[in-house]
């Protein structure tokens, strides 16, 4: 199950990266617009997109690609199977402890230290 988890993984990050790249690649909509205001480069505003390119097709697919590993890590994780529970530090029940009404061995040990007796006014 773990190495179906890093599969997923890389497939999605391959896929991140490579959707990023295409992106930035891509020639934008809006650059044209410039153009069609002084030089007559382009016909309309925004242009006639026509058919899809390469690039807009491998971008749909990486994108694709990026949700369905997604989906597949969101599945994945929900049905992991329960490791064995290893008690840790902070889990192990101390050793042994004082009662609380246990006296402090200091204070008996020192002669003279009685305890204060209640002085009335």
């Amino acid at each position: 199950m773990q190495f179906v988890m890093n599969l997923v993984l890389v497939v999605q990050l391959v896929s991140a990266l490579a959707m990023i790249g295409l992106v930035l690649v891509q020639h934008g909509k809006g650059a044209d617009m410039g153009a069609s205001f002084g030089a007559g480069a382009s016909g309309t505003l925004f242009g006639a997109t026509g058919s899809a390119n390469v690039l807009s097709r491998a971008t749909a697919v990486c994108a694709t690609l990026f949700f369905v590993c997604t989906l597949a890590m969101a599945y994945f994780s929900g049905h992991r199977q329960a490791a064995p529970v290893t008690p840790g530090l902070l889990d192990a029940a101390p050793a042994a402890s004082a009662p609380a009404s246990a006296p402090v061995a200091g204070a008996a040990a020192v002669p003279g230290a009685a305890a204060p007796a209640a002085s009335k006014p």
